[in-house]
């Protein structure tokens, strides 16, 4: 039974915007901390963005400024909106979920639960 699904990837020209969207079940969405990670062929999936069940957050170098997580307050959905998009943005977005400890980690390995992933793809 799939738990997380991702939605709202495409292709999208440098300098635009894209806002991705993850429907989580409810006994998942009651994890204190979901993320989106992002992967790239040949490369080590990478923590871009968490938040935590207060909807505190906390986000990758990479992407500071640039892109904002967000959490219904009342329906199980994560958000990620993605500005001024660049070309090093393109990959396979994920969003994730862990039931315990630092809710802040971008280890991959931290977490619990996974969706299968929507394509971003950023043109120059």
């Amino acid at each position: 039974q799939v738990q997380l699904v991702e939605s709202g990837g495409g292709s999208v020209q440098a300098g635009g915007s894209l806002r991705l969207s993850c429907a989580a079940s409810e006994s998942i969405y009651s994890r204190r901390c979901m993320a989106w990670f992002r992967q790239v062929p040949g490369k080590e999936r990478e923590g871009v963005a968490t938040i935590n069940s207060d909807s505190l957050t906390a986000y990758g170098d990479s992407v500071k400024g640039r892109f904002t997580v967000s959490r219904d307050k009342d329906r199980p959905n994560l958000y990620l909106q993605m500005s001024s998009l660049k070309p090093e943005d393109t990959g396979m977005y994920y969003c994730a979920a862990r039931s315990v400890g630092y809710c802040f980690t971008r280890s991959p390995s931290d977490y619990d639960y996974w969706g299968r992933g929507t394509q971003v793809t950023v043109s120059s």
